[in-house]
């Protein structure tokens, strides 16, 4: 059904220094796409651009606010000209019992996962739409977590964020769908990343290195080459949710 071929394609993945998005970004380039990094951590974006050479480019930005995703697309579209598909990975995830949550993590939370995601969107949507409009494949990908419609203990903000995430993709696909853009959400499991790393609770920071070692759990790749299938379908084929979990998580 795919050909692994994404030649002539210009893609933006956000949260690109590490995890999810930097094997995204390795996975798009090595199918032949142009790939525009964005991430806050210039060190590591730009070492991942030196590696994939000259058709990476790593753009500083922070999803959270507005203006710096509004520069960093008009430095992709100077660079690679119109974009056709988005990644929108970037997230945080800080766990903690409601009761005794600091509430800036929460705000965190809600900025990077929900409102960066928004503002990663409406940024490169017009480029999506116009991609569309030619007859080309346009992609916008928002990763999501089964945590969106699974119960975790301590984990109510995050989850929420990532329900919103999911419901979001199926209102935006009854908006865009009819205008030519896929809009997809994909929903990872325990997956090896650094997501987490950040929390200040140390219990569930514990409790999260004890799950991701009792089985054995997805590494980032195994997310990206899900993204890569799903945005390499023929065009009138959208995998519009799409969830991909180890097999022992069940």
């Amino acid at each position: 059904m795919t050909n692994n071929n994404l030649t002539g394609r210009v893609a933006v993945v956000t949260g690109a220094s590490s995890g999810i998005g930097a094997a995204t970004a390795r996975r798009l380039a090595q199918g032949g796409a142009k790939v525009a990094l964005l991430g806050r951590r210039k060190d590591r974006i730009e070492e991942l651009a030196a590696e994939l050479g000259a058709d990476a480019l790593a753009v500083v930005a922070d999803v959270g606010d507005q203006q710096s995703v509004r520069d960093a697309a008009a430095t992709v579209r100077a660079a690679f000209g119109p974009v056709d598909l988005v990644v929108a990975n970037a997230g945080v995830m800080l766990a903690a019992p409601f009761e005794s949550a600091l509430t800036d993590e929460w705000d965190q939370m809600v900025g990077t996962n929900v409102t960066g995601l928004l503002y990663t969107g409406r940024a490169f949507i017009e480029d999506l739409l116009a991609a569309a409009s030619e007859g080309k494949r346009a992609d916008l990908v928002l990763v999501g977590s089964i945590g969106g419609h699974t119960v975790f203990p301590n984990y109510a903000v995050y989850t929420a964020t990532k329900a919103a995430v999911a419901h979001l993709t199926r209102n935006l696909r009854a908006e865009f769908g009819p205008r030519g853009v896929r809009i997809k959400n994909i929903e990872p499991g325990f997956v090896g990343t650094e997501l987490g790393d950040g929390m200040r609770d140390e219990q569930q920071r514990a409790g999260l290195a004890q799950w991701r070692t009792a089985i054995k759990i997805l590494e980032p790749g195994d997310i990206a080459d899900a993204i890569a299938y799903a945005v390499d379908v023929p065009e009138h084929v959208n995998i519009a949710e799409l969830v991909v979990v180890p097999t022992q998580q069940g």
